[in-house]
């Protein structure tokens, strides 16, 4: 066994009439069921939020969403309230197959946020993921889901910062572009060695 599917977000909220929208994110769904089956381990991530997480503008007084603060860990963007825990937000999107082998909670820690599958975004902090993936023998992953420039290239660059073959397969992604992050996250990737299928 050695090749996993991790599927980043699918959410409601990241989904058209969601808190956060993606534009077109629900039509990730449909890709990404059809993906499952050739896959040796699927693994699903959720956002995980408390109420009045600081990541979120509404914390923060005098500031909304997309605005940047500066945290204890770097620069954060602060955005809409979105995937509180137990809210309709933040279950998985209702068409997409939910029944992989592992679902990873992250951004549930009150003061910090997590865009990475692997950590939060301190770095440090560790999801639990990769010891999952260590303990199956699992070495080449391929990612797919929300949003392509956030949480699916943070993930991505973590996974071969800790030496994981990578491989994001991008007609099964949508992405934000928030002030040229996109182009920028793509670079990135490409130059830690993940490749685009």
């Amino acid at each position: 066994m050695t090749n996993a599917l991790i599927v980043i977000d699918v959410q409601n909220d990241f989904c058209p009439g969601g808190a956060l929208a993606v534009p077109d994110g629900d039509a990730v769904v449909a890709p990404i069921n059809a993906m499952m089956g050739d896959f040796d381990a699927v693994i699903l991530t959720q956002d995980w939020h408390p109420a009045g997480h600081s990541s979120f503008a509404s914390a923060h007084p005098g500031h909304g969403p997309f605005d940047t603060t500066e945290m204890s860990y770097g620069q954060q963007v602060l955005w809409p309230d979105h995937c509180v825990q137990g809210t309709t937000g933040a279950e998985f999107h209702r068409d997409l197959r939910s029944d992989g082998d592992l679902i990873i909670r992250k951004g549930f820690r009150p003061e910090i946020d997590s865009y990475s599958a692997f950590f939060e975004n301190d770095q440090i902090t560790p999801t639990g993921l990769e010891g999952y993936l260590r303990s199956r023998g699992i070495s080449d992953l391929t990612l797919v889901g929300l949003a392509l420039d956030f949480c699916v290239a943070f993930s991505a660059i973590d996974a071969r910062r800790l030496g994981f073959s990578v491989k994001v397969a991008q007609k099964s992604c949508r992405f934000i572009d928030l002030d040229g992050s996109l182009a920028t996250q793509i670079e990135n990737m490409r130059q830690r060695g993940v490749i685009f299928a």
